[in-house]
């Protein structure tokens, strides 16, 4: 079985001069879960090439048994510094999408057509969608073909308004996940600040923050084998 992870190209943190990307632990685990378990795992990216890691993902407290094996993994490292092109992916080709998230998805794949085509065309042919943190926000633009927003009345998770003000950048993003969610109609919820929490809806499985990643991978790795 294979699937399409779809990674952020956006680097830059807003106008505040620092840098932003994918979280590298909400990939990793994720990643790691599906290669364990047998998967074939393809990266994609809006730009291609090299994936941008947010800075912040690679400081000692964010680290993790799954980022540990990421870093010393040669293969996965030229996979990120070498994804395809979204806009040459087809959901024909797999049998689930994961978008891990990262602030970096907020700018770039919440405005993205070919990633709003793509989630659309999983759904559609009742395969999996997955999303952790801030990557529910790509469901921003997502609309069926009767103009309803993808997320009206199910049931998702996404990174929290408290946890945005607890990493002090509720300012500098173009819109908060938990906001954007519920003002499609989309049933929110949420745990602690940092505590596991994923939704499964179907075939839509979302996760609050980092913490809950794997989480999610596990719930999508039990959908498929079903």
């Amino acid at each position: 079985m294979k699937v399409l992870f779809v990674v952020t190209s956006h680097d830059e943190l807003g106008n505040t001069g620092h840098k932003t990307g994918f979280w590298v632990e909400e990939f990793a685990a994720p990643y790691y879960s599906f290669k364990d378990a047998g998967f074939e795992v393809v990266v994609a990216t809006p730009k291609g090439g090299q994936a941008p890691v947010d800075p912040n993902s690679e400081v000692p407290d964010a680290q993790t048994a799954a980022t540990e094996r990421y870093y010393k993994d040669e293969e996965v490292q030229k996979i990120i510094a070498n994804t395809q092109k979204l806009s040459e992916q087809k959901a024909d080709d797999f049998d689930a999408v994961f978008y891990p998230g990262g602030h970096g998805p907020l700018w770039d794949l919440a405005n993205d057509k070919d990633s709003q085509k793509l989630i659309l065309d999983f759904y559609n042919s009742e395969k999996p969608v997955g999303a952790v943190c801030h990557a529910p926000g790509v469901f921003k633009n997502v609309t069926f073909e009767n103009g309803e927003p993808f997320v009206k009345g199910k049931n998702v998770t996404g990174f929290s308004n408290t946890e945005e003000a607890a990493v002090q950048l509720t300012d500098v993003v173009p819109f908060l996940v938990e906001d954007e969610l519920q003002k499609l109609g989309g049933h929110y919820t949420k745990t602690d600040d940092w505590g596991v929490h994923v939704v499964e809806d179907g075939l839509l499985i979302t996760g609050q923050n980092p913490a809950s990643s794997e989480a999610v991978a596990e719930k999508l790795i039990a959908l498929l084998k079903k």
